[in-house]
């Protein structure tokens, strides 16, 4: 037994040398190349070196450098800052207010379904507000037409040729006021619009400002004169949601402060400007995602489609959808990382408008939300 061992710290040696950092809190003449802050995640690892090898290579893909995250902690800050402000006119709704935070930072359209007087409309001019984004308001009625929207070539007599005059679409953030109330080929002007950020007239290609974002609102009651949206136009919203009556100390305190301002409107700081808007979007694909959240959000996709309950499922937008608002919501918090905690926040807001219950289900009053949540309790949770 006296040659075991001598073998048994020689392969340790030869595999030091590649990993330093796993190896640090072996022996002690790596102490001084690794930096002390590595030390204490190892001691929780063993004497055995084999299982630590197979996860040191783990570690690195997810620890961002301190650039990356300064700039998320930046993003965070901002963002709750903006949240603040907001929170000077919408009271008693946080939690949507960071929803539409997490649309924003996504580079989403967001869809606003609820009755009239909840601040639908209030809230999408605030945050235009606190944004410092250009801003323009569109009453979708029946007897809207598409160059309403996009803007139209004009015949100039001084220069004997067409101009291109654009409409109330080249904006930074967009208001569609009640969408539903428009023609489907009214509704159909802007499908390019929000998913390549672009308009075409004729046959030329304008590029619109960027960020470019559409607000659309619509009420669910009083549905006679008013188109539904389709299925594809639909799926090019990030998320639609609701803002929900507030409670009585809520609307209370909404008195309150009428009262104490003395007039309707209320004045908001501007925070950030279109160009940090951007680069806070950008700064969100530095958000590291694990392997086993992806799959998870493949399979809760998946399962949209294999739903007995479900005739059309999420398609791969849907995923994607996931995939970019959960970034947002980890980015939103300061992270650099996401969990799956804010894989399952944002879920049903991404995924919930993107499938089509059949006929059945529908006439009992089965809701989307619920089958997403249903498929949320049965796939399993990765631990990451």
């Amino acid at each position: 037994m006296q040659p075991a061992p001598p073998p048994q710290p020689a392969p340790a040696q030869p595999g030091m040398p590649p990993q330093p950092a796993p190896a640090a809190p072996m022996p002690a003449p790596p102490m001084p190349a690794a930096p002390a802050p590595a030390a204490p995640p190892m001691p929780a690892a063993p004497a055995p070196a084999a299982p630590v090898a197979p996860a040191a290579p783990a570690q690195p893909k997810h620890q961002s450098t301190p650039e990356v995250r300064e700039r998320l902690s930046a993003v965070g800050a901002i963002a709750q800052a903006i949240s603040a402000e907001v929170q000077k006119v919408i009271i008693g709704k946080s939690h949507v207010i960071d929803n539409v935070l997490v649309n924003i930072l996504s580079n989403g359209n967001l869809l606003f379904e609820d009755y009239p007087g909840l601040a639908k409309t209030l809230m999408t001019n605030t945050f235009a507000d606190a944004l410092g984004c250009d801003f323009k308001r569109v009453q979708f009625t029946p007897d809207l037409l598409p160059a309403d929207i996009t803007g139209t070539n004009i015949y100039d007599a001084k220069k004997g040729e067409f101009t291109f005059k654009p409409g109330p679409l080249f904006c930074n953030l967009l208001l569609a006021d009640e969408i539903n109330r428009a023609p489907p080929k009214t509704q159909a002007a802007l499908l390019e619009a929000m998913q390549e950020k672009q308009v075409t007239i004729g046959t030329v290609t304008h590029k619109l400002p960027a960020p470019f974002i559409v607000m659309a609102t619509q009420n669910p009651v009083e549905q006679e004169g008013t188109y539904p949206l389709p299925e594809a136009q639909l799926d090019r919203f990030m998320f639609k949601m609701s803002v929900g009556y507030p409670d009585r100390a809520d609307e209370d305190e909404i008195l309150s402060r009428r009262i104490s301002r003395g007039k309707d409107a209320v004045d908001v700081d501007v925070i950030t400007d279109p160009q940090r808007v951007i680069a806070m979007q950008q700064a969100c694909e530095d958000v590291y995602v694990d392997p086993a959240l992806r799959m998870y959000m493949v399979e809760v996709v998946a399962r949209t489609r294999e739903d007995p309950r479900v005739l059309v499922g999420a398609s791969p937008r849907g995923s994607q959808a996931l995939l970019k608002t959960s970034r947002a919501a980890a980015a939103l918090r300061g992270r650099d990382f996401v969990t799956p905690d804010d894989v399952k926040a944002i879920a049903e807001l991404a995924l919930a408008h993107r499938i089509i219950l059949k006929p059945e289900h529908q006439i009992k009053g089965l809701e989307s939300g619920e089958v997403i949540q249903t498929i949320l309790r049965e796939v399993p949770v990765p631990t990451v």
